[in-house]
């Protein structure tokens, strides 16, 4: 199986941060809608798939939601789309790297945030409330706990909450362009992403699909809802810009940057399959 050694997938991460950054805005917009989509697709099937699971199964049942959860990310890796997350990572690396302003990479996430919030909001209010498959029965139960306990969580628990879930989302991207074989990136993107579902870490596109389900089911408020995403938002970004991006330019850039830009552009050997940039 073909992977890029991690030198590779920094430098190739630079590339990939830097053309996010440089997109117009309608594509981003665009793409950034799916993957919020995208996202809340993997969650409603997880919802769908554990609801009614027996209580006697205990934690066995968060690990088959997580098993299914990782669905949404393969789509916007391997699909297509600009999720907040993983671009918290590649975005804060090209900046890092100084082939992006701080104006460039502050405008795409919030470009993108919007984007995904708009993609997960039609999912949760057109296939959750008015198809109705989590607004109703054990679906509606489910989503109503599981959006309480993530209410539940203070500033400082959901912020932590949120580092500890971009860490692993965003070696979930990482490991994706270490892959040049599709099944090398649904592995990748599999097992961490599965991992941080299966602790209960705290995802913002994710929350912005399960906590405005349970909004309009007539649970909880909106005002509840922006003090989850703040914290949240701030740990995600602090979890991929810091503890993946920052770590890895550290290591692999930080001592090369005049060779950058030489050897960003021999990353992708022509003998490469030529994977979407967009995720």
């Amino acid at each position: 199986m073909a992977a890029k050694t991690p030198l590779e997938v920094a430098q190739y991460t630079v590339n990939t941060g830097t053309k996010k950054g440089q997109n117009p805005v309608s594509s981003v917009l665009v793409l950034s809608f799916l993957a919020g989509a995208f996202i809340a697709l993997g969650f409603l099937l997880d919802i769908r798939v554990i609801a009614s699971a027996p209580a006697e199964w205990g934690s066995l049942v968060n690990l088959i939601g997580a098993a299914v959860f990782p669905v949404g990310l393969i789509l916007v890796l391997i699909g297509g789309g600009e999720l907040l997350t993983g671009n918290m990572m590649a975005v804060p690396l090209a900046t890092f790297a100084r082939k992006l302003s701080v104006g460039r990479m502050l405008k795409n996430l919030t470009l993108v945030t919007i984007g995904n919030f708009l993609g997960a909001l039609f999912v949760a209010y057109a296939f959750g409330h008015v198809l109705g498959l989590t607004g109703e029965g054990v679906y509606l139960t489910k989503v109503v706990d599981m959006a309480g306990h993530k209410l539940h969580d203070g500033f400082l628990q959901a912020f932590i909450s949120g580092i500890g879930c971009n860490w692993l989302v965003a070696l979930a991207v990482w490991l994706s362009y270490a892959s040049d074989t599709m099944s090398g990136k649904v592995l990748g993107i599999w097992f961490p992403t599965m991992a941080f579902v299966a602790i209960g870490f705290q995802h913002v596109v994710a929350n912005m699909f399960l906590i405005p389900a349970a909004i309009f089911e007539g649970h909880y408020s909106w005002g509840q809802y922006i003090m989850n995403f703040i914290p949240v938002w701030l740990g995600n970004l602090t979890g991929g810009a810091l503890f993946v991006a920052a770590a890895y330019w550290m290591v692999y850039l930080r001592k090369t940057e005049p060779e950058v830009n030489a050897v960003v552009q021999t990353v992708e050997p022509e003998a490469r399959p030529k994977w979407s940039k967009q995720a």
